[in-house]
């Protein structure tokens, strides 16, 4: 667990003092959230109605942004040869560092994504389960974004095959996100989808780290 928590503890230092493509995604979020209302429109109704689908697109997106060099400046540096050769399991090392690309991305997310929910006029009883809805959606993003990211190392233009690679394996999270909003605000329940995302969340947390570490593997081959 020492080798673990110093995996997440570098990442975080690095991204600290380098700043990156973390601080980048957070920026796409807010902005295109804030963009949005000028394409449809300031009407407060169709704001509320949209609310949960473009607080959930964006983050998709923005969450997207912060993959593509998960795994390419180790593999291009050597740290990723180095991680493979420690005593640390490689799909510890991708879990550690999924980890830590959540506390840079996800979380600066989640706490924006109420405050962008205010701004475009969604209904106050709905935003506790757009909380936990992103609580739920964030970290699934970043386990199954890592399988894309360690499938493209080393490829060039890997940025638009990431995205042809992850954005498909993304619906179901967005539907089950944006369903439990809407829910919320339809005045029925939200547990259904809820517990859908839990239980997807539930299957990438083991799997998502085998499957990224297995393409981590062949890449170094």
């Amino acid at each position: 667990m020492r080798r673990f928590f110093l995996i997440v503890a570098r990442e975080l230092r690095i991204a600290f003092r380098q700043g990156g493509d973390a601080s980048l995604a957070v920026g796409f979020f807010v902005l295109a959230a804030v963009l949005f209302p000028l394409g449809v429109g300031p009407e407060p109704n169709l704001l509320a109605r949209i609310a949960g689908g473009v607080v959930f697109v964006t983050a998709l997106l923005a969450t997207m942004l912060s993959l593509e060099r998960l795994f390419q400046a180790d593999y291009e540096d050597g740290s990723l040869d180095l991680y493979a050769l420690s005593p640390l399991p490689l799909e510890a090392v991708v879990l550690a560092k999924c980890g830590a690309n959540w506390l840079l991305a996800g979380a600066p997310l989640l706490i924006a994504a109420p405050l962008l929910g205010i701004l475009l006029h969604m209904d106050a009883h709905g935003l506790p389960t757009l909380i936990a809805a992103m609580l739920l959606a964030t970290p699934t993003l970043s386990l199954v974004g890592a399988i894309g990211a360690a499938l493209t190392i080393g490829a060039r233009r890997g940025g638009v095959l990431l995205s042809l690679l992850v954005l498909p394996l993304y619906v179901p999270v967005l539907i089950f996100a944006v369903g439990a909003v809407d829910a919320t605000l339809q005045d029925l329940s939200a547990r259904p989808h809820l517990l859908a995302l839990s239980g997807l969340l539930a299957a990438a947390l083991p799997l998502a780290p085998f499957a990224a570490a297995g393409a981590l593997r062949q890449a170094l081959e």
